[in-house]
């Protein structure tokens, strides 16, 4: 079984080890076919949704909080549109992703993640994005 890194957890919430960028680079996956990332924290982005839109005088930005729970605007109008967009099209919310963090710790939330987005044939992480595993399925495209 692969074991997510906390370094992988983006502060918006969102679990960069089950991203289909993120499962592209680290599997070879060629860029042509998905577009490769390192995860928001390892690129020093902190936040590729957020960015710089962050309402708490970019405390974000600047390293202060390490997560948005842990900001006097939680949940912020940006974070909730995003949200909003990926609890539709994904089934996965990065404010319950951020609640649970916040109530149950790091360790907790990435037992959870680890054991909901194992694949049954290789115990490799599903993409949260395509619903595939990038070791055992054809890939692609970054959502198919």
């Amino acid at each position: 079984m692969v074991n997510i890194n906390k370094e992988l957890v983006a502060p918006c919430g969102m679990n960069c080890g089950i991203c289909s960028s993120y499962l592209a680079y680290k599997n070879n996956i060629p860029k042509k076919v998905v577009s490769n990332c390192i995860g928001c924290r390892a690129r020093n982005k902190q936040c590729a949704f957020v960015k710089k839109k962050c309402r708490d005088d970019l405390k974000l930005l600047k390293g202060e909080i390490e997560f948005c729970f842990e900001c006097d605007y939680f949940p912020c109008e940006n974070l909730v549109k995003l949200d909003k967009k990926y609890s539709e099209k994904y089934g996965m919310s990065m404010i319950n992703n951020l609640n649970e963090i916040k109530n149950k710790g790091i360790n907790y939330f990435i037992k959870s993640q680890e054991i909901k987005y194992k694949c049954p044939r290789c115990n490799n992480l599903i993409s949260i994005h395509s619903k595939k595993c990038f070791v055992c399925d054809k890939i692609t495209s970054w959502k198919s």
